[in-house]
């Protein structure tokens, strides 16, 4: 499990600090992470309002069961038939406390899609706002690479020095630097395979 635990360690840092280096493609990321979420949310609705729906039907057919033995009850009292009447008014209260319990189910559902509506009202509300903010960094993006597409060619319009070979060429030395670290990194890796 090591090695498998090292190479996800290892693709988690990386993706990391690909984001990190690409600050849009996070926001896009947590976008698309929202948009589950609200997805997740509105099917949660849709589960809830069911077993709402069906915790009303189960209301409703134990209420016309607590009147018909209601009924039956009166029956059997009203001809002195207590060996009716007695396991009527039981069943009678058994279909009350059923009653109340689904009554309790069903407010504790009620609370549950009322919750659910507020976060993803809340879920909703903040994907609005992260995508008003990778707007912003579109933009800003493309006015960077406007602003990097104009200094790439500032290039072509100044004058060309004598030699770029002089030894004190700030680019030249730059290159050659990361160059010559990018060949140690390559050699490392093959010693380390």
């Amino acid at each position: 499990m090591g090695l498998f635990d090292d190479l996800s360690r290892f693709l988690e840092n990386r993706l990391d600090e690909f984001l990190k280096a690409n600050p849009h493609l996070e926001l896009m990321a947590l976008e698309e992470q929202l948009r589950g979420q609200e997805e997740d949310t509105i099917n949660l609705l849709g589960t809830l309002k069911r077993r709402q729906q069906q915790l009303e039907d189960g209301i409703l057919e134990t209420a016309q069961e607590i009147q018909r033995w209601h009924e039956r009850t009166k029956k059997a009292q009203a001809a002195n038939r207590e060996d009716l009447a007695q396991p009527a008014q039981a069943r009678e209260a058994a279909l009350l406390r059923e009653g109340n319990h689904l009554w309790g189910q069903m407010q504790g559902v009620k609370d549950q899609i009322e919750k659910t509506r507020q976060l993803q009202r809340q879920i909703h509300d903040r994907r609005r706002e992260l995508k008003v903010k990778i707007a912003t960094a579109e933009a800003n993006r493309a006015a960077a690479t406007a602003t990097s597409r104009s200094e790439q060619t500032a290039g072509w319009q100044q004058s060309v020095p004598h030699s770029y070979k002089q030894p004190l060429d700030p680019l030249e030395e730059t290159f050659q630097r990361w160059e010559t670290e990018a060949e140690l990194e390559d050699l490392k890796r093959q010693m380390r395979s």
